[in-house]
């Protein structure tokens, strides 16, 4: 996968993007909008969920921490692919 093959979608409030992708049980978030860590250096930032719930996930987030943020692309797609390890699913 390459970064131009995420679909992001705008978002009105906070303006900016997201683009939500599954992991089996799991869903990645990655946005980048108004109120995001790194929004203001063009970053992104990542939060994992397990059902309509914010989780921790280690190897992705830290422990006591449920987001990620100031993240290049490249850091980004490294996510994306810890995730398809994690779950099983490849992107």
């Amino acid at each position: 996968m390459e970064f131009k093959d995420i679909e992001f979608q705008y978002t009105n409030v906070p303006k900016g993007i997201q683009a939500i992708l599954p992991f089996g049980k799991y869903e990645l978030s990655i946005i980048k909008n108004e109120s995001s860590y790194g929004f203001n250096q063009d970053l992104y930032e990542i939060a994992v969920f397990n059902g309509n719930d914010q989780c921790e996930l280690p190897g992705i987030t830290e422990e006591g921490d449920t987001i990620k943020g100031f993240l290049s692309e490249k850091e980004v797609l490294g996510i994306i692919q810890k995730m398809s390890l994690i779950s099983g699913k490849i992107k």
